[in-house]
């Protein structure tokens, strides 16, 4: 009995030791002190196994003996098996910061370092911009006429734009710009979300572009002149990057610049011959100003700095001289302005580079780090105002729909696409949002960009299939009444720009954050290359020392044994905790994936895609728990959190039993398995009664609905294009009121009090005013009740001919 006392008093204590990741010294004091107990008291021959585990744990953990003979062996291997990181991935990982995403890589997330920089919500200034000016300018904007009677935005938006600094909102106030935070930019777009093409032409000039690498890294010469211009409209700037060649993989550009001597403004000059062909660029048609990527050489070496310069971005003015500009593609579902960008032997000077002649060679630096930052502000925020919208409109839609003497929103079929609406709008709001503050925080969040531009356009891509699907018949019908249609056929563009979604997925979430966050790769791959013995021997057995802490963690936590400590309510706390697990597992899963694939893990992309699933949905799941620990709550919103927590959980549990079944390696999968799920599965779906409890909530006039819609614009229409929200929620104001009367009419009519023909609600309305079953002031009621709700269930109709461009093909079916 002493023995097996012992034994697990020695088991407990060096899990203890390997969950704090307190060293090999801590483990051997362990040993060495049960092993004298066992000796004494107990079985001479456990003592002698728990010294030469001692003994063992000391040879090879102890820095002073372990760098005489291990370290060399294993740093030698390591040079051999370790992939080697090209100088465009280098800049890659370079760039940007790494914040929440690498303390979920740690295994023991402290989760004071996300909530210490609370979200402090918009200035008095960026929160009357979004009141007026965003509420007015969206009212101008109908679906219908921009994008199929116009191809454009209307003149007088173009100008009010320009006017209110729309195109300029991350221009400093010196030049004009408005400066808003990456909060308010997020805001913004996420209202404007209610019109995509408005949305786009402000996002994408306040994104990528000429107007944020000026600002960063322009000359003062080009600030002082372009930065004014940009602020109001007076430019208008698009930026080349992707072609017929170079899409995804956009350090592939076959676009030259050359250096050479040319004239311009009638001087000899030292420039730069550009040959180009650049397509799917938005803003492209309109710009007066193109932002432009290529790679630059200078055979003759004019520079003095050798041939081949690497990217280099430049901005070039819309009338120089060879430069094709003008044509417009015809974007999915909502024709936005985009189009191709052609150049032969367009010839500049060197002062046209963006940041001047040093910063040649430079671009995709410049690229990468923008692009971390615009990455998670402009389609992201266009996916959490989608929802916002879509909520919006469907659950409005589906109270007022009745259908067996009941609205649709009663039945279960639909409660289920009402409630994934609502849990994805509400975990799309809370991460833009939360990374947003992060960026104003001094943050630029290479990995969360990559995380939210996928996951959110792909939610937004859910969000706006479930609306269509509760809608039916009135969302596919076009015409100006529909005010889902364009939207849904227009979600494959945010699926597929700014980095498709499955390269996104499979190749940046995982792929960049394996080294970027892991506390000890980049540290082990500097050393490297570096050949720096003892600073690799420090990184690889801190490494070492997190996997046995991380197997520690996900053993015991997989049992429910020594819950991570969380600053939550007692609401939140149990998903925080599983976050802290998940956490554990993640990272020991990762180590075991780098370690057996080595540099074959790059080519392993469905074992990449399931880790970055681990990792996204873990990280959106703190940005919820963010977003509930510091949000004023309302009343019904615990259900949403807990329906949006468990349905993220279940997708991360999902993505690791997954991952654990088709890792190569099988005997490392089975020992991963008993460590990070020694208890099988333990998240479910949620649950019917959350799905019930939450389609009510945004399908009447509650504080969740409300909460949910507060980004988006809930107000009577200022301009020509009417809003559906607003006119919902004034609909769902009166619901109870009209629903008590539905009931009343339908009683009476059942009871054969109303004449059996009064098929039609208004002809049961005028009967039972007339059997006095309804009071004049209810029958009045009534009647403007129903007008109002069959105006927002009819569809367009439109002129036989109405859709034919060639008059001449049209076919008479009825001669007669």
């Amino acid at each position: 009995m002493m023995t097996l006392i012992i034994l697990l008093a020695a088991v407990v204590a060096l899990l203890i030791v390997m969950r704090r990741e307190m060293g090999a010294l801590a483990a051997i004091v362990v040993m060495a002190v049960a092993g004298a107990a066992s000796w004494v008291v107990a079985s001479k021959v456990l003592a002698i196994v728990l010294f030469a585990l001692a003994a063992i744990t000391a040879v090879t953990g102890l820095s002073l003996f372990r760098r005489l003979w291990l370290t060399p062996i294993i740093f030698n291997v390591f040079k051999k098996v370790a992939p080697k990181v090209s100088e465009t991935e280098q800049v890659a990982l370079d760039a940007g910061t790494v914040g929440w995403d690498g303390e979920l890589f740690t295994g023991k997330p402290n989760w004071s370092k996300l909530l210490d920089n609370k979200y402090d919500g918009l200035t008095e200034e960026e929160q009357a911009f979004l009141d007026n000016q965003c509420e007015e300018v969206i009212s101008r904007c109908n679906a219908w006429d921009v994008a199929v009677e116009r191809a454009d935005l209307p003149k007088d938006v173009w100008d009010y734009l320009k006017k209110e600094g729309f195109l300029g909102m991350i221009i400093p106030k010196e030049y004009g710009g408005l400066h808003f935070s990456a909060k308010a930019q997020s805001a913004v777009l996420q209202k404007l979300s209610a019109n995509e093409m408005l949305m786009v032409s402000v996002g994408v000039p306040n994104s990528l572009g000429p107007g944020e690498l000026l600002v960063k890294y322009g000359t003062e010469e080009q600030k002082n002149h372009y930065l004014p211009r940009l602020a109001d409209g007076r430019e208008i700037p698009c930026f080349g990057l992707t072609g017929p060649r170079a899409g995804s993989d956009a350090t592939s550009l076959p676009d030259t610049g050359i250096v050479c001597k040319g004239q311009f403004n009638g001087k000899e000059v030292v420039g730069i011959k550009l040959n180009f062909e650049k397509r799917w660029i938005t803003l492209a048609p309109i710009a007066t100003v193109v932002g432009l990527a290529f790679r630059m050489f200078d055979p003759d070496n004019l520079l003095g700095k050798g041939k081949d310069r690497g990217i280099t971005c430049a901005l070039i003015p819309r009338e120089t001289e060879g430069m094709e500009i003008g044509r417009r593609h015809c974007p999915i579902g909502s024709p936005f302005m985009n189009g191709p960008i052609r150049g032969k032997d367009v010839f500049i000077p060197l002062d046209f580079i963006i940041g001047g002649e040093e910063m040649a060679g430079e671009g995709w630096r410049m690229l990468v780090e923008c692009l971390s930052v615009g990455r998670c502000i402009t389609l992201p925020s266009g996916a959490a105002g989608a929802g916002a919208y879509a909520t919006g409109t469907a659950g409005g839609f589906t109270r007022i729909r009745r259908q067996f003497n009941t609205p649709v929103a009663d039945m279960e079929g639909v409660q289920e696409p009402l409630a994934r609406i609502a849990a994805h709008t509400y975990i799309a709001q809370s991460s833009v949002n939360q990374t947003a503050n992060m960026i104003d925080r001094g943050e630029k969040p290479a990995v969360p960009s990559a995380i939210l531009k996928y996951h959110l356009t792909e939610i937004s891509r859910s969000v706006l299939g479930d609306a269509m699907d509760v809608h039916g018949g009135k969302a596919v019908t076009l015409g100006p009444r529909n005010y889902l249609g364009i939207a849904y056929s227009g979600n494959p563009v945010s699926i597929t720009v700014e980095g498709a979604n499955i390269m996104t997925r499979s190749l940046m979430i995982f792929g960049q954050g394996a080294i970027r966050c892991h506390p000890y790769v980049l540290e082990e791959l500097a050393a490297k290359k570096a050949d720096d013995k003892k600073a690799f021997d420090k990184a690889f057995f801190g490494h070492a020392g997190l996997i046995f802490g991380n197997a520690a963690r996900a053993f015991t936590l997989g049992f429910g044994i020594g819950k991570a400590s969380v600053p939550f309510d007692s609401a939140s706390k149990p998903y925080a905790q599983a976050v802290a697990r998940f956490s554990a597992a993640f990272g020991l899963c990762a180590d075991a994936a780098m370690t057996t694939l080595g540099a074959e893990l790059k080519m392993r992309e469905l074992i990449s895609a399931r880790l970055g699933d681990i990792l996204a949905n873990m990280y959106l799941a703190s940005m919820v728990l963010k977003n509930w620990h510091e949000s004023d709550k309302v009343e019904g919103e615990r259900e949403l959190m807990e329906y949006s927590l468990g349905l993220l959980l279940y997708r991360a549990e999902t993505a690791l039993d997954e991952f654990l079944q088709n890792l190569p390696n099988r005997a490392v999968a089975k020992v991963l398995r008993v460590l990070t799920m020694p208890l099988g599965r333990r998240w479910d779906k949620p649950h019917d009664d959350a799905i019930r409890a939450i389609a009510r909530a945004i399908s009447t006039d509650s504080a969740v609905r409300g909460k949910l819609l507060a980004g988006a614009m809930v107000n009577d229409s200022k301009g020509t294009a009417e809003n559906p929200v607003a006119r919902y929620n004034a609909l769902l104001k009166d619901y109870e009121k009209a629903e008590k009367l539905y009931r009343k009419a339908t009683k009476a009519y059942n009871k054969g009090e109303i004449p059996m023909e009064a098929l039609h609600p208004e002809q049961r309305f005028e009967e039972a005013l007339k059997a006095e079953i309804f009071t004049k002031e209810e029958a009045d009621f009534m009647r403007q009740y129903e007008a109002s709700v069959l105006e927002m269930l009819t569809v367009d109709d439109f002129p036989f001919d109405e859709f034919a461009r060639n008059k001449e093909t049209l076919i008479n079916h009825n001669p007669a």
